[in-house]
């Protein structure tokens, strides 16, 4: 290792992870910031801007930055998002300068987004690698969203709806990675992350 490389730090990467509700998305990203963590590669969750109401549980600033309507639409007109989208009547966001001091800094940043800030973000930061993943059947998703029963038969519907809308831009992203077996998964994602030499 050089002398410049060892007092220069490495610029982290940025990385798009997109999902259906149900597709294990969540619990795959933590699980391979806890693999990763022992090697030395330091992964960061972005925490995103919303104008929804914090749910139970909830901590402003760790599970999201909750903001009002008027403060997000200052946020657009500042140009202080690196992509944002409204879902419904709310609002979701990713910090542009949250972001940038991340990457500056050395660490590789995950943006937990829909499809819709993916394109964003491809646009603004061409060198993102995106990421989709993808439940092994649609059968299978509905039998996890229904397994969790958090959601009415309503809800389901609606989210079954919209993982159709997001399975049919999948071709879009970089890589896809189907969370049949979360270890298999959960692989996968290691070897994008950090490919053998």
């Amino acid at each position: 290792m050089s002398s410049e490389s060892s007092s220069t730090p490495r610029r982290g990467q940025l990385y798009v992870i997109s999902a259906p509700s149900g597709a294990g998305k969540t619990s795959l990203t933590h699980a391979l910031i806890d693999r990763l963590a022992p090697r030395g590669r330091t992964v960061r969750f972005s925490v995103s801007y919303t104008t929804r109401a914090a749910r139970a549980g909830e901590i402003d600033g760790v599970d999201y930055h909750f903001v009002s309507m008027d403060v997000f639409q200052r946020m657009i007109a500042a140009g202080a998002f690196l992509e944002y989208a409204q879902v419904f009547d709310r609002y979701y966001g990713t910090g542009a300068a949250e972001t940038e001091r991340w990457l500056a800094a050395g660490h590789d940043v995950v943006l937990d987004i829909d499809w819709q800030g993916a394109r964003q973000v491809r646009e603004r930061a061409p060198e993102a690698v995106t990421i989709f993943i993808e439940p092994p059947s649609r059968a299978e998703l509905e039998r996890r969203l229904r397994d969790r029963a958090s959601d009415d038969d309503a809800a389901i519907a609606r989210r079954l709806a919209e993982a159709d809308d997001e399975m049919a831009r999948a071709h879009e992203y970089d890589h896809r990675v189907v969370n049949d077996h979360f270890d298999a998964a959960l692989a996968a994602l290691e070897r994008i992350f950090a490919p053998a030499a």
